[in-house]
């Protein structure tokens, strides 16, 4: 049962009909693991505690550097030489006292990814490289937790939910091994700004959408968008009949 001071801090969320008190109760009853704290990490992480997600797990190996305060927003000038879980964890107890929030100040390998996914509800997948996303897909489906997933670049970005036991495809299934070699960074190709700030955002919309049984999540559905003209597109994608990560499931 809510409490009134929950009543209150949640009452904007209460009055959506299909989500109202079940939806709230089932969020404060999750635990969501954010893996990278950076443009899409820190904004997906910072609604998800404001939003009531009961526990947090914030993964990231990195430190704050003066280069990222243009878009990773639960990072301050003060937080400059701080790892980027320690600074967002402030940032979201600052937001949200009530949340309980684990701190994983390194860089998770795919061995040690096991003992935190297991344990939670669903993963935001927030990292920049192909090789942690790769890892992390083949890990959320062998413990069958949801994968909310997006990147960004320029001015360009995209999302997914990948969810094969639940149905539809894996982040496999989409992009083959070989991705790496044509990966875009910001670092390399830029970002404006805010661009993170909306994806991760979307990705803080469908995780809460899956936790709290509200809406029409992003299975087997691509969601791209340009924001330097608003172009927004929707695209189906299938599983692969021979995906080396997913398809096993589908011979069951």
């Amino acid at each position: 049962m809510l409490s009134d001071e929950q009543l209150q801090r949640y009452s904007r969320q209460l009055l959506l009909n299909d989500f109202d008190v079940a939806g709230q109760e089932r969020l404060l009853r999750s635990r969501v693991m954010v893996l990278g704290l950076g443009g899409l990490g820190c904004p997906a992480a910072m609604y998800l505690a404001a939003a009531g997600v009961g526990a947090l797990v914030l993964a990231d190996g990195d430190v704050v550097e003066l280069s990222n305060l243009q878009r990773q927003i639960a990072h301050g000038h003060a937080d400059i030489g701080v790892n980027k879980a320690v600074s967002a964890a402030a940032t979201v107890a600052a937001l949200n006292p009530e949340i309980a929030v684990e701190v994983v100040p390194e860089q998770l390998t795919e061995a040690d990814l096991p003992r935190y996914v297991r344990d939670v509800d669903l993963v935001v997948d927030a990292t920049d490289n192909y090789a942690s996303r790769f890892a992390l897909n083949r890990v959320c489906i062998a413990n069958a937790v949801p994968l909310v997933s997006a990147a960004a670049v320029r001015t360009e970005g995209q999302l997914s939910v990948f969810d094969p036991h639940r149905g539809g495809p894996c982040y496999r299934c989409l992009y083959p091994d070989t991705g790496e070699l044509s990966a875009l960074s910001c670092s390399e190709s830029g970002v404006l700004a805010p661009v993170v700030g909306v994806l991760g955002s979307l990705q803080a919309v469908e995780a809460m959408k899956l936790l709290a049984g509200y809406g029409e999540p992003l299975r087997g559905k691509l969601l791209f968008l340009d924001l330097r003209t608003m172009d927004i597109r929707q695209l189906t994608i299938v599983p692969r009949p021979d995906c080396p990560d997913c398809s096993s499931l589908r011979s069951q």
